[in-house]
C-alpha cells in the first residue's frame, strides 16, 4: 500500500464521518512524518550531545562533560587521562584534542 493510498483511506474515513477533523490531522501527520524518523544509533546521539562542563571543569571541562555524559563522577575521568598521560603522553594528547574540538555548553 502507498502512501497516497494511506492517504486516500484517511480522507474517506473522514468523509464517512468515522474520523473527526483533528484524528485525521494527527494521522496524517504520522504517515507524512514515518518515512521521516532517523533514529541514530545510540552511540553517535552520545557523540551528539556530549560538551565541556562549563560548571565542573581544572582546565578545559572535558572530565566533567564526560561525567555527565556517562554518569560517572568526574574525578574518575581525570584520574584515566592523567595514567594515560603516564604512558608517554597520551593522555594529554587526548584531553587537548576533546578540549579543541568539542564545544562548550
Amino acid at each position: 500500500m502507498t502512501l497516497s493510498d494511506d492517504l486516500h483511506k484517511l480522507d474517506e474515513l473522514r468523509a464517512r464521518g468515522a474520523l473527526t477533523d483533528e484524528e485525521f490531522t494527527r494521522a496524517k501527520e504520522r504517515l507524512l512524518n514515518a518515512g521521516n524518523t532517523n533514529s541514530s544509533p545510540p552511540f553517535v546521539s552520545a557523540v551528539n550531545t556530549f560538551r565541556r562542563s562549563r560548571t565542573d571543569r581544572w582546565i578545559a571541562g572535558v572530565c566533567g562533560g564526560l561525567g555527565r555524559l556517562t554518569g560517572m563522577e568526574s574525578w574518575v575521568w581525570r584520574l584515566f587521562f592523567t595514567v594515560l598521560f603516564l604512558c608517554a603522553g597520551t593522555g594529554l594528547l587526548v584531553y587537548i584534542l576533546l578540549a579543541i574540538f568539542v564545544p562548550s555548553d
